[in-house]
């Protein structure tokens, strides 16, 4: 089965590069599809090096939208048969892909998300953690479906799955309005441990305490509405 690898990149001129390297070194067949939100940093000067390749795809977006809408423009492009979220930073590693994709090549599931919570966690803050932990249990009283990281980056579905309805969000809200409408249509979400190394805001991070209260209501709102 052949996997689409969706990079949404927002000013990561000092790490996009080795994200692509990694990902192209993961041995499974893929596709590499890198949507530029408006970056300004260099990133763009980076991307022209991967032009031409046959394995990557790359779009540029005239000015930034979001995270959640560099991922509905790189879902258009998609054609492979499994989809991965990959963030373009290095806080999540490709070398978890084959763990990831198996459950659903073998049909255990056609959904997958990647669990910091049941793998190994290294520098997250005690805030995030805590945001995370409500944001699972919100998922829970809310949907009744017990996971431990609905907000992880590495969510990985079967192309129907995802294509089977519209993503509204824009921002970094679209981790939970995907959970939200992907429990709705009674798939199981198949977790799977995974590494996390956080990275500091002086280090690039940019999803604060806001995007936090905003997937808890995103969560709340698509329980209700569709």
């Amino acid at each position: 089965m052949k996997v689409s690898v969706i990079i949404p990149v927002y000013n990561e001129a000092k790490h996009i590069g080795e994200v692509i390297e990694r990902v192209r070194a993961i041995d499974i067949p893929k596709e590499i599809i890198v949507v530029d939100d408006g970056s300004t940093d260099g990133t763009r000067a980076v991307l022209e090096n991967y032009k031409g390749y046959e394995d990557i795809t790359i779009h540029l977006c005239e000015k930034n939208g979001g995270k959640g809408a560099a991922i509905r423009e790189g879902l258009g492009y998609v054609t492979g048969d499994i989809v991965i979220l990959q963030d373009a930073d290095l806080e999540y590693d490709p070398i978890e892909y084959p763990k990831l994709v198996r459950p659903i090549v073998q049909g255990e599931a056609s959904v997958v998300y990647g669990s910091r919570f049941k793998g190994r966690i290294e520098g997250m803050r005690f805030a995030n953690w805590l945001a995370n932990k409500i944001l699972a249990l919100a998922v829970l009283l809310l949907y009744g479906a017990k996971i431990s990281d609905e907000a992880t980056c590495y969510k990985v579905f079967d192309k129907e799955v995802i294509k089977s309805f519209r993503i509204r969000a824009n921002r970094f809200d679209i981790c939970p309005e995907v959970t939200a409408k992907v429990l709705k249509r009674g798939h199981r979400i198949f977790e799977v441990p995974i590494t996390y190394r956080a990275r500091s805001v002086a280090e690039g991070k940019k999803i604060t305490w806001k995007d936090g209260w905003q997937a808890l209501w995103t969560l709340i709102k698509f329980r209700f509405i569709e």
